[in-house]
Protein backbone atom coordinates (compact mmCIF):
# COMPACT_ATOMS: atom_id res chain seq x y z
CA UNK A 1 0.00 0.00 0.00
CA UNK A 2 1.48 3.41 -0.99
CA UNK A 3 2.33 5.37 2.23
CA UNK A 4 3.71 8.86 0.77
CA UNK A 5 2.99 11.63 3.16
CA UNK A 6 0.79 13.83 1.67
CA UNK A 7 1.88 16.66 -0.54
CA UNK A 8 -0.66 18.58 1.77
CA UNK A 9 0.28 17.60 5.02
CA UNK A 10 1.51 20.42 7.86
CA UNK A 11 5.22 20.29 8.15
CA UNK A 12 4.80 19.71 11.81
CA UNK A 13 2.14 17.82 14.76
CA UNK A 14 1.40 21.10 16.66
CA UNK A 15 2.00 21.68 20.41
CA UNK A 16 -1.48 20.91 21.86
CA UNK A 17 -2.49 21.95 25.63
CA UNK A 18 -3.19 19.82 28.58
CA UNK A 19 -6.97 19.25 28.74
CA UNK A 20 -8.03 18.81 32.42
CA UNK A 21 -10.37 15.66 33.80
CA UNK A 22 -8.54 12.64 30.75
CA UNK A 23 -6.20 10.20 30.82
CA UNK A 24 -5.25 9.03 27.11
CA UNK A 25 -3.09 6.03 26.39
CA UNK A 26 -2.26 4.22 23.55
CA UNK A 27 -1.27 0.15 22.39
CA UNK A 28 -0.33 -2.48 20.01
CA UNK A 29 -2.57 -5.30 19.70
CA UNK A 30 -0.59 -6.78 16.78
CA UNK A 31 -3.39 -7.96 14.80
CA UNK A 32 -3.70 -5.96 11.98
CA UNK A 33 -1.28 -3.15 11.94
CA UNK A 34 2.24 -5.10 12.87
CA UNK A 35 4.34 -3.06 14.97
CA UNK A 36 2.62 0.12 14.99
CA UNK A 37 0.02 1.45 17.77
CA UNK A 38 -3.71 0.75 17.16
CA UNK A 39 -5.53 0.85 20.48
CA UNK A 40 -6.54 4.39 21.99
CA UNK A 41 -7.95 4.85 25.40
CA UNK A 42 -9.39 8.27 27.15
CA UNK A 43 -10.20 8.13 30.04
CA UNK A 44 -12.48 10.37 32.00
CA UNK A 45 -13.13 12.02 35.31
CA UNK A 46 -16.85 11.40 36.56
CA UNK A 47 -19.13 14.11 35.29
CA UNK A 48 -17.70 14.62 31.79
CA UNK A 49 -20.63 14.82 29.68
CA UNK A 50 -20.68 14.07 25.89
CA UNK A 51 -22.21 14.49 22.46
CA UNK A 52 -22.16 12.75 19.35
CA UNK A 53 -22.88 12.71 15.32
CA UNK A 54 -22.84 9.26 13.47
CA UNK A 55 -23.47 8.15 10.09
CA UNK A 56 -26.42 8.03 8.06
CA UNK A 57 -26.07 5.07 6.08
CA UNK A 58 -28.40 2.54 6.61
CA UNK A 59 -25.50 0.01 7.48
CA UNK A 60 -24.35 0.62 10.67
CA UNK A 61 -21.18 -0.89 12.68
CA UNK A 62 -21.59 -2.20 15.85
CA UNK A 63 -19.61 -0.11 17.87
CA UNK A 64 -21.92 3.18 16.09
CA UNK A 65 -25.09 1.26 17.69
CA UNK A 66 -23.36 0.88 20.72
CA UNK A 67 -22.32 4.16 20.69
CA UNK A 68 -25.74 5.55 19.90
CA UNK A 69 -27.54 3.89 22.37
CA UNK A 70 -24.66 5.30 25.27
CA UNK A 71 -25.28 8.80 23.96
CA UNK A 72 -28.90 9.33 24.77
CA UNK A 73 -27.23 9.39 28.69
CA UNK A 74 -24.85 11.96 27.88
CA UNK A 75 -22.18 11.08 30.08
CA UNK A 76 -18.86 9.73 29.19
CA UNK A 77 -15.99 7.81 31.46
CA UNK A 78 -14.33 5.64 28.85
CA UNK A 79 -13.39 5.91 25.16
CA UNK A 80 -11.98 3.12 23.38
CA UNK A 81 -10.70 2.98 19.84
CA UNK A 82 -9.35 0.24 17.43
CA UNK A 83 -7.68 0.84 13.97
CA UNK A 84 -7.91 -2.51 11.14
CA UNK A 85 -10.98 -3.73 12.20
CA UNK A 86 -14.49 -2.10 11.32
CA UNK A 87 -16.84 -4.21 13.08
CA UNK A 88 -19.30 -3.66 10.76
CA UNK A 89 -21.57 -6.21 9.31
CA UNK A 90 -20.42 -8.80 11.78
CA UNK A 91 -23.52 -9.41 12.83
CA UNK A 92 -24.50 -11.34 16.43
CA UNK A 93 -20.60 -11.95 16.40
CA UNK A 94 -20.19 -8.18 16.35
CA UNK A 95 -22.31 -7.67 19.26
CA UNK A 96 -20.52 -10.21 21.73
CA UNK A 97 -17.41 -8.74 20.77
CA UNK A 98 -18.73 -5.18 21.68
CA UNK A 99 -19.68 -7.16 24.83
CA UNK A 100 -16.35 -8.77 25.22
CA UNK A 101 -14.82 -5.22 25.43
CA UNK A 102 -17.17 -3.68 27.61
CA UNK A 103 -16.77 -6.30 30.11
CA UNK A 104 -13.19 -5.95 29.79
CA UNK A 105 -12.93 -2.50 30.48
CA UNK A 106 -15.82 -2.42 33.60
CA UNK A 107 -12.92 -4.94 35.34
CA UNK A 108 -10.13 -1.61 35.16
CA UNK A 109 -12.51 1.35 35.33
CA UNK A 110 -15.59 1.14 37.85
CA UNK A 111 -18.32 2.44 35.37
CA UNK A 112 -21.39 1.96 34.06
CA UNK A 113 -21.91 0.68 30.54
CA UNK A 114 -23.94 3.20 29.25
CA UNK A 115 -20.57 5.59 30.11
CA UNK A 116 -18.45 3.55 27.69
CA UNK A 117 -18.07 4.63 24.03
CA UNK A 118 -16.39 2.01 21.59
CA UNK A 119 -15.10 3.07 17.78
CA UNK A 120 -13.40 1.10 15.10
CA UNK A 121 -12.54 1.65 11.96
CA UNK A 122 -10.94 -0.71 9.08
CA UNK A 123 -11.95 -3.45 6.81
CA UNK A 124 -15.60 -4.07 6.94
CA UNK A 125 -16.97 -7.83 7.77
CA UNK A 126 -13.50 -8.72 9.48
CA UNK A 127 -13.50 -9.38 13.23
CA UNK A 128 -12.28 -8.06 15.54
CA UNK A 129 -9.61 -10.70 17.11
CA UNK A 130 -10.56 -10.58 21.09
CA UNK A 131 -8.08 -11.62 22.63
CA UNK A 132 -5.29 -9.73 21.67
CA UNK A 133 -7.61 -6.66 21.41
CA UNK A 134 -8.82 -7.24 25.34
CA UNK A 135 -4.96 -7.32 26.08
CA UNK A 136 -3.85 -4.49 24.33
CA UNK A 137 -6.92 -2.25 26.19
CA UNK A 138 -5.90 -3.44 29.33
CA UNK A 139 -2.73 -2.44 28.78
CA UNK A 140 -3.60 0.80 27.08
CA UNK A 141 -6.39 1.94 30.39
CA UNK A 142 -3.64 0.92 33.13
CA UNK A 143 -1.18 3.88 32.02
CA UNK A 144 -1.61 7.69 31.41
CA UNK A 145 0.50 9.15 28.78
CA UNK A 146 -1.20 12.10 27.25
CA UNK A 147 0.63 11.98 24.23
CA UNK A 148 -1.46 13.13 21.74
CA UNK A 149 0.59 12.62 18.94
CA UNK A 150 0.69 8.56 19.53
CA UNK A 151 -3.46 9.05 19.95
CA UNK A 152 -3.80 10.48 16.59
CA UNK A 153 -1.58 8.41 14.65
CA UNK A 154 -2.79 5.11 16.73
CA UNK A 155 -6.50 5.71 14.74
CA UNK A 156 -5.07 5.85 11.49
CA UNK A 157 -5.77 3.34 8.41
CA UNK A 158 -4.81 4.82 4.87
CA UNK A 159 -3.99 8.34 6.40
CA UNK A 160 -0.68 9.80 5.88
CA UNK A 161 -0.14 12.02 8.63
CA UNK A 162 -2.04 12.67 12.02
CA UNK A 163 -4.67 14.82 12.51
CA UNK A 164 -5.03 16.95 15.21
CA UNK A 165 -5.39 20.64 16.64
CA UNK A 166 -5.77 22.39 20.04
CA UNK A 167 -6.98 25.77 21.58
CA UNK A 168 -7.16 27.73 24.65
CA UNK A 169 -9.44 29.97 25.43
CA UNK A 170 -10.43 31.76 28.71
CA UNK A 171 -14.06 31.68 30.29
CA UNK A 172 -14.49 33.59 33.96
CA UNK A 173 -10.74 33.82 33.99
CA UNK A 174 -9.96 30.26 33.72
CA UNK A 175 -7.90 28.69 30.90
CA UNK A 176 -10.09 25.93 29.02
CA UNK A 177 -8.71 23.90 26.58
CA UNK A 178 -9.87 22.34 23.18
CA UNK A 179 -8.00 19.46 21.22
CA UNK A 180 -9.12 17.77 18.41
CA UNK A 181 -8.27 14.39 16.76
CA UNK A 182 -9.58 12.78 13.55
CA UNK A 183 -8.83 10.23 10.79
CA UNK A 184 -9.83 9.92 7.57
CA UNK A 185 -8.50 9.70 4.49
CA UNK A 186 -10.70 7.45 2.20
CA UNK A 187 -14.91 6.95 1.94
CA UNK A 188 -15.50 9.91 2.54
CA UNK A 189 -18.76 11.72 1.91
CA UNK A 190 -20.48 12.24 5.21
CA UNK A 191 -24.10 13.77 6.02
CA UNK A 192 -23.38 13.88 9.89
CA UNK A 193 -19.12 13.62 10.60
CA UNK A 194 -16.06 12.06 9.13
CA UNK A 195 -14.47 8.58 9.28
CA UNK A 196 -13.16 9.00 12.95
CA UNK A 197 -13.10 12.36 14.60
CA UNK A 198 -13.10 13.07 18.99
CA UNK A 199 -12.92 16.32 20.42
CA UNK A 200 -11.96 16.78 23.96
CA UNK A 201 -12.25 20.18 26.17
CA UNK A 202 -12.23 20.91 30.14
CA UNK A 203 -15.07 23.23 29.82
CA UNK A 204 -18.17 23.06 31.94
CA UNK A 205 -21.30 22.14 29.82
CA UNK A 206 -24.32 20.82 29.59
CA UNK A 207 -24.75 17.26 27.56
CA UNK A 208 -27.41 19.19 25.48
CA UNK A 209 -25.73 22.68 24.91
CA UNK A 210 -23.04 20.61 23.46
CA UNK A 211 -25.02 18.57 21.02
CA UNK A 212 -26.54 21.58 20.24
CA UNK A 213 -23.29 23.49 19.44
CA UNK A 214 -22.36 20.09 17.53
CA UNK A 215 -25.08 19.84 15.00
CA UNK A 216 -24.65 23.28 14.36
CA UNK A 217 -20.59 23.35 13.50
CA UNK A 218 -20.98 19.95 11.80
CA UNK A 219 -22.97 21.86 8.93
CA UNK A 220 -19.63 24.04 8.04
CA UNK A 221 -17.00 21.17 8.86
CA UNK A 222 -17.30 17.56 8.17
CA UNK A 223 -20.78 18.12 6.53
CA UNK A 224 -18.79 20.43 4.42
CA UNK A 225 -16.27 17.76 2.83
CA UNK A 226 -16.15 14.44 0.52
CA UNK A 227 -13.04 12.71 -0.77
CA UNK A 228 -14.56 10.08 -3.07
CA UNK A 229 -18.43 10.34 -2.24
CA UNK A 230 -18.75 7.58 -0.33
CA UNK A 231 -20.13 7.03 2.99
CA UNK A 232 -18.74 5.04 5.53
CA UNK A 233 -20.25 2.35 8.05
CA UNK A 234 -18.90 3.75 10.79
CA UNK A 235 -18.62 7.68 10.99
CA UNK A 236 -18.66 8.78 14.19
CA UNK A 237 -17.80 12.60 15.74
CA UNK A 238 -17.61 12.38 19.62
CA UNK A 239 -17.03 15.67 21.86
CA UNK A 240 -16.05 15.06 25.72
CA UNK A 241 -16.71 18.10 27.95
CA UNK A 242 -15.03 17.25 31.39
CA UNK A 243 -15.65 20.73 33.27
CA UNK A 244 -12.62 20.05 35.31
CA UNK A 245 -11.18 23.58 33.88
CA UNK A 246 -14.00 25.52 35.87
CA UNK A 247 -14.09 22.90 38.25
CA UNK A 248 -15.30 25.81 41.18
CA UNK A 249 -17.91 25.57 43.80
CA UNK A 250 -19.30 28.73 42.62
CA UNK A 251 -19.16 27.72 39.01
CA UNK A 252 -22.19 27.25 36.98
CA UNK A 253 -22.42 24.98 34.12
CA UNK A 254 -23.01 26.68 30.71
CA UNK A 255 -26.84 24.84 30.66
CA UNK A 256 -28.43 27.54 28.08
CA UNK A 257 -26.84 28.05 24.72
CA UNK A 258 -27.71 32.17 24.62
CA UNK A 259 -24.63 32.36 27.85
CA UNK A 260 -22.39 34.61 27.09
CA UNK A 261 -19.80 32.77 28.43
CA UNK A 262 -20.55 30.16 25.70
CA UNK A 263 -19.34 32.73 22.75
CA UNK A 264 -15.68 32.40 22.77
CA UNK A 265 -15.97 28.81 23.65
CA UNK A 266 -18.31 28.43 20.70
CA UNK A 267 -15.71 29.94 18.15
CA UNK A 268 -12.50 27.72 19.06
CA UNK A 269 -15.08 24.85 19.02
CA UNK A 270 -15.85 26.03 15.55
CA UNK A 271 -12.24 26.11 14.23
CA UNK A 272 -11.43 22.94 15.74
CA UNK A 273 -14.14 21.49 14.28
CA UNK A 274 -13.25 23.05 10.66
CA UNK A 275 -9.77 22.24 10.75
CA UNK A 276 -9.49 18.77 11.44
CA UNK A 277 -12.09 18.77 8.33
CA UNK A 278 -10.14 20.49 6.40
CA UNK A 279 -6.96 17.89 7.05
CA UNK A 280 -9.22 15.11 6.48
CA UNK A 281 -9.23 16.17 2.98
CA UNK A 282 -5.98 17.18 2.73
CA UNK A 283 -4.92 13.50 3.13
CA UNK A 284 -7.85 12.03 1.04
CA UNK A 285 -6.22 9.06 -0.85
CA UNK A 286 -4.01 9.94 -3.11
CA UNK A 287 -4.72 13.93 -3.04
CA UNK A 288 -1.78 16.48 -4.45
CA UNK A 289 -4.56 18.93 -4.46
CA UNK A 290 -7.11 20.92 -2.06
CA UNK A 291 -10.35 22.39 -4.04
CA UNK A 292 -12.77 24.96 -1.99
CA UNK A 293 -15.66 24.86 -4.73
CA UNK A 294 -17.81 28.45 -3.73
CA UNK A 295 -21.75 28.62 -4.61
CA UNK A 296 -23.27 31.49 -4.18
CA UNK A 297 -26.35 33.08 -6.27
CA UNK A 298 -28.51 30.55 -5.80
CA UNK A 299 -32.12 30.55 -4.62
CA UNK A 300 -31.89 28.69 -1.08
CA UNK A 301 -28.99 27.10 0.74
CA UNK A 302 -30.01 23.64 -0.48
CA UNK A 303 -29.49 24.18 -3.82
CA UNK A 304 -26.29 26.06 -3.32
CA UNK A 305 -24.80 22.72 -1.32
CA UNK A 306 -26.27 20.40 -3.75
CA UNK A 307 -24.77 21.87 -6.76
CA UNK A 308 -21.39 22.49 -5.11
CA UNK A 309 -21.82 18.73 -4.07
CA UNK A 310 -22.30 17.95 -7.63
CA UNK A 311 -19.28 19.89 -8.61
CA UNK A 312 -17.17 18.26 -5.61
CA UNK A 313 -17.98 14.66 -6.46
CA UNK A 314 -17.73 14.44 -10.15
CA UNK A 315 -14.35 12.75 -11.08
CA UNK A 316 -14.08 14.32 -14.19
CA UNK A 317 -14.08 18.01 -12.19
CA UNK A 318 -11.75 16.15 -9.76
CA UNK A 319 -9.42 14.39 -12.31
CA UNK A 320 -8.97 17.46 -14.20
CA UNK A 321 -7.96 19.32 -11.30
CA UNK A 322 -5.68 16.90 -10.84
CA UNK A 323 -4.05 17.21 -14.04
CA UNK A 324 -3.69 21.10 -13.91
CA UNK A 325 -6.44 21.19 -16.43
CA UNK A 326 -8.87 24.07 -16.78
CA UNK A 327 -11.62 21.89 -18.38
CA UNK A 328 -14.44 24.63 -17.36
CA UNK A 329 -16.84 22.44 -19.30
CA UNK A 330 -16.55 19.34 -16.76
CA UNK A 331 -17.54 22.71 -13.90
CA UNK A 332 -20.56 23.83 -15.89
CA UNK A 333 -21.64 20.18 -16.81
CA UNK A 334 -22.09 18.95 -12.96
CA UNK A 335 -23.63 22.36 -12.04
CA UNK A 336 -26.61 21.04 -14.72
CA UNK A 337 -26.27 17.06 -13.20
CA UNK A 338 -27.59 18.35 -9.82
CA UNK A 339 -30.82 19.31 -11.10
CA UNK A 340 -31.63 21.63 -9.45
CA UNK A 341 -33.06 25.60 -10.61
CA UNK A 342 -30.58 27.31 -12.99
CA UNK A 343 -30.29 30.07 -15.43
CA UNK A 344 -27.65 29.18 -18.08
CA UNK A 345 -27.55 32.55 -19.10
CA UNK A 346 -26.90 33.88 -15.62
CA UNK A 347 -24.06 31.57 -14.82
CA UNK A 348 -21.16 33.18 -14.02
CA UNK A 349 -17.68 30.80 -13.19
CA UNK A 350 -14.01 31.62 -11.43
CA UNK A 351 -11.41 29.65 -11.45
CA UNK A 352 -9.13 31.34 -8.62
CA UNK A 353 -9.50 34.69 -9.80
CA UNK A 354 -9.57 33.65 -13.67
CA UNK A 355 -13.43 34.41 -15.05
CA UNK A 356 -13.93 32.15 -17.33
CA UNK A 357 -17.90 32.96 -17.79
CA UNK A 358 -19.71 35.84 -17.52
CA UNK A 359 -23.77 36.14 -17.65
CA UNK A 360 -23.49 32.77 -19.33
CA UNK A 361 -20.65 33.15 -22.07
CA UNK A 362 -16.59 32.87 -22.32
CA UNK A 363 -15.24 35.82 -20.74
CA UNK A 364 -13.31 37.86 -23.53
CA UNK A 365 -10.55 38.16 -20.71
CA UNK A 366 -10.67 34.73 -20.08
CA UNK A 367 -6.68 33.72 -20.25
CA UNK A 368 -6.18 29.34 -20.99
CA UNK A 369 -2.61 29.80 -20.08
CA UNK A 370 -3.17 31.80 -17.14
CA UNK A 371 -5.54 29.82 -15.40
CA UNK A 372 -3.65 26.90 -16.31
CA UNK A 373 -0.44 28.08 -14.52
CA UNK A 374 -3.00 28.84 -11.46
CA UNK A 375 -4.14 25.09 -11.49
CA UNK A 376 -0.46 24.09 -10.84
CA UNK A 377 -0.70 25.03 -7.16
CA UNK A 378 -2.22 23.08 -4.33
CA UNK A 379 -5.17 24.82 -3.40
CA UNK A 380 -7.85 25.16 -5.96
CA UNK A 381 -10.91 27.61 -5.66
CA UNK A 382 -13.79 27.23 -8.15
CA UNK A 383 -16.36 30.13 -7.17
CA UNK A 384 -19.85 29.58 -9.11
CA UNK A 385 -22.30 32.72 -9.27
CA UNK A 386 -25.55 31.54 -10.18
CA UNK A 387 -27.40 34.89 -10.28
CA UNK A 388 -30.13 33.69 -8.74
CA UNK A 389 -30.78 34.74 -5.25
CA UNK A 390 -28.29 35.71 -2.16
CA UNK A 391 -28.21 32.43 -1.00
CA UNK A 392 -24.49 30.61 -0.71
CA UNK A 393 -22.66 27.13 0.51
CA UNK A 394 -19.29 25.58 0.12
CA UNK A 395 -17.95 22.14 -0.01
CA UNK A 396 -14.03 21.46 -0.08
CA UNK A 397 -12.73 17.86 -1.71
CA UNK A 398 -9.54 16.96 -3.27
CA UNK A 399 -8.19 16.32 -6.14
CA UNK A 400 -8.53 12.17 -7.74
CA UNK A 401 -5.44 10.76 -8.55
CA UNK A 402 -3.88 7.27 -9.85
CA UNK A 403 -2.54 6.66 -5.98
CA UNK A 404 -6.31 7.08 -5.28
CA UNK A 405 -6.94 3.28 -7.09
CA UNK A 406 -3.99 2.35 -6.03
CA UNK A 407 -4.47 2.62 -2.49
CA UNK A 408 -7.84 0.97 -2.53
CA UNK A 409 -7.03 -1.76 -4.87
CA UNK A 410 -4.29 -2.81 -2.31
CA UNK A 411 -6.57 -1.82 1.32
CA UNK A 412 -7.03 -5.42 2.75
CA UNK A 413 -3.33 -6.20 2.23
Amino acid sequence: MIKKISPLAPKNFPKLPLVKGVSISTAKSGTKYKGRRDIFTAVFEKGTTVAGAFTQSDIRAEPVEFCKKNIIDGSARVLVVNAGFANAFTGKKGKKINKSITSNIKKIVKCREKDIFICSTGVIGENIPLRPTNKAISQSLKISENKWESAAKSIMTTDTFPKAIGRKILIDNKEVSLVGIAKGSGMISPNMATMLAFIFTDALIDKTVLQTLLNIELRNSFNAITVDSDTSTNDTVLVFATGKAMDDKNERIISRTSDPRLIKFREAFSEVMHDLAIQIVKDGEGAKKLIQIKVSGAENTSSAKEIARSIADSPLVKTAVGASDPNWGRIIMAIGKAKEKINPKKINLKIGSNTIIKDGEISRSYSESRTKKYMKGKDILLDINLGLGNSFSQIWTCDLTEDYIKINADYRS
